[in-house]
């Protein structure tokens, strides 16, 4: 394995437009300028767990669940304790993370399922060709791109219908559509840079590390790299290594959260070997994320998802839920080989936050596009951070019934959206057929929590504090008119479904 060492990169401030092109030649256009001044561009890292619950390592406080190799990265880092995902749901978290927009404006508002014509058009849902991310905007400044991983960004999979990683910045792709399959174990349904892998002998989380090791031993140049690492577990199915389930099953309730258990820790495992790599070859200078792309699985929910033992604590709610534990999640922020805040911070971050933050990191600049993230150097730089914007999620097809919730500093503000009196029926999707209803629909039934003091969302604060209620609820209001403003709207030029 050879050394690899970064090149040292000055990015002086210009004032000339330029375009970031992907495969598909999406434009990005210069809105500010960046300058990195005698300072290397970092590797950049993003580690995503799916259906990661806030309490489910051992550094956020499971008893049980042994998390050794992200403890240590979250003890020599940052550990985010107020970290949101995007959306409290995998397809729109993740839309959101790579965009650093609301996953509405892009319209995708739910999980999206394999490609069935629907009345909906849910079967047309797909992140689309227009939408700048975050390696297309570091491929315009350098950065060799990879994933590896869940990819669940389009209904049509590995299809010329519709946009591929490959359409988005990615150089090299190793990805399923949603779940690996059948299970975690020996998985069949992984495609590389668009041609079928077959079976593949092993564990997913495992697997998709191999591929990234193989990857970086490829690269021949010393171009940083973008690496994102979107780990199947601990999303049903879940399989787990026999020893590990071993490991667990004498604190386990039963065998089924042993397997839970397990899962988790095999992640954590894989993980570690990534890192080792990383010292073994030398590779500093390599800002590291990891996260979860929402709150963890009902028990039971649904059929499979008996092994679904995954912890909210200290949260309400769970995936699908509007209430904290559906996309509050564990946080770490980790940079190898660059001093940086080294602690536990209480700022309110989101993944909304990457793409700003890694483009000014690399010297990029932003797409001339409405975004809802805002960079956070300042918080790797002092362990400050303030944010301007405040965060707002409408999920259509929440299991709580306030569908839309924002937080602005300590507070959080929810509402039930009402149509003609009744509670709004739960959308999956907004379409032509639904979207005059859904804009009609009031908030009503405000609730507010001031999180600082009540991470149990216990209280409602709305009479105890009118003032307050009052400016949040005009805030709030104004935001989701907004965003519903810039919701994309599914439209069939062909209006007949099969």
């Amino acid at each position: 394995m050879k050394r690899r060492v970064l090149a040292l990169v000055t990015v002086v401030l210009c004032t000339v437009l330029w375009s970031c092109k992907d495969d598909k030649k999406q434009e990005v256009a210069s809105v500010s300028s960046t300058e990195i001044s005698t300072s290397t561009q970092p590797n950049i890292i993003v580690l995503l767990c799916d259906d990661l619950g806030y309490g489910d390592l051992s550094s956020f406080g499971h008893p049980i669940i042994e998390t050794k190799n992200l403890d240590k990265l979250a003890d020599t880092g940052i550990k985010l304790t107020d970290f949101y995902s995007t959306a409290p749901v995998c397809s729109s978290s993740r839309a959101g993370l790579l965009t650093g927009r609301s996953p509405n404006r892009a319209g995708i508002y739910d999980f999206i399922p394999g490609y069935k014509k629907s009345e909906d058009n849910r079967d047309l849902v797909h992140l689309q060709a227009d939408e700048v991310t975050i390696p297309a905007l570091l491929k315009s400044v350098g950065y060799e791109t990879c994933l590896v991983g869940k990819w669940h960004c389009s209904s049509q999979f590995n299809s010329e219908a519709q946009p591929q990683p490959n359409d988005f910045g990615f150089d090299h792709w190793f990805a399923t559509h949603n779940n690996a399959s059948p299970s975690h174990k020996n998985p069949n349904n992984f495609v590389r840079n668009g041609v079928k892998v077959g079976e593949i002998v092993g564990y997913s989380s495992q697997i998709i590390v191999d591929e990234a090791i193989k990857w970086l031993d490829t690269k021949t140049d010393n171009k940083p790299f973008f690496l994102e690492v979107a780990f199947h577990e601990p999303h049903e199915p879940i399989a787990s290594p026999e020893d590990l389930v071993k490991k667990y099953l004498p604190k386990a309730k039963n065998r089924e959260e042993a397997e839970y258990f397990a899962n988790v820790e095999n992640v954590d495992l894989a993980v570690g070997r990534l890192i080792a790599y990383f010292k073994d070859n030398n590779i500093d200078n390599t800002l590291i994320v990891f996260s979860s792309d929402n709150g963890p699985e009902t028990f039971m929910r649904y059929e499979r998802a008996k092994r679904s033992y995954g912890r909210p604590d200290p949260l309400k709610g769970m995936k699908l839920w509007t209430n904290e534990a559906g996309f509050r999640v564990p946080g770490i922020f980790n940079w190898i080989g660059r001093e940086t805040f080294t602690g536990t911070s209480n700022a309110v971050v989101s993944a909304l936050d990457f793409l700003p933050t890694f483009a000014e990191l690399a010297g990029a600049e932003l797409p001339d596009r409405i975004l809802d993230g805002e960079s956070f150097t300042s918080l790797l730089e002092t362990g400050k951070f303030e944010r301007s914007k405040p965060l707002i999620w409408a999920f259509y097809d929440a299991i709580n019934n306030r569908k839309v919730a924002m937080r602005s500093g300590d507070w959080k503000i929810m509402a039930r959206l009402d149509l003609d009196g009744k509670e709004m029926p739960n959308l999956h999707n907004l379409y032509d057929g639904n979207i005059e209803d859904v804009k009609r629909a009031e908030l009503t039934d405000f609730v507010l929590f001031n999180l600082k003091d009540d991470i149990l969302e216990s209280e409602n604060l709305a009479l105890k504090n009118p003032e307050k209620f009052e400016s949040m609820k005009a805030e709030f209001e104004m935001e989701y008119k907004a965003l519903l403003e810039g919701s994309h709207v599914w439209i069939r030029e062909n209006q007949d479904v099969e």
